[in-house]
């Protein structure tokens, strides 16, 4: 028998800003936490709050992890395979 996978996990990209937001986190707390808050918007695109506004596509969601005090902002790809981060906040 095959083994059994779980669900795909979405690709995570960076924007531009994001990843000069992510060059200048040096602790390795900071990196964890971020890591964490990364895995759980790959594994559940939807897990984010729809940011009010613009109701164009697509639509920019943002993710709170209030233990580890991360803040996310990122859409996804029409096709659902890829998160976009736009924000990072540590």
């Amino acid at each position: 028998m095959p083994p059994q996978h779980g669900p795909r996990r979405a690709r995570i990209a960076f924007s531009d800003a994001a990843a000069k937001q992510l060059e200048n986190i040096t602790s390795e707390a900071e990196i964890h936490a971020l890591d964490r808050a990364l895995v759980v918007v790959s594994v559940d695109p939807d897990v984010g709050e729809p940011i009010p506004g613009d109701t164009a596509s697509p639509q920019l969601r943002q993710y709170t992890d209030d233990v580890e005090q991360v803040r996310v902002l990122y859409f996804v790809t029409a096709l659902r395979t890829v998160v976009v981060v736009a924000y990072i906040e540590v």
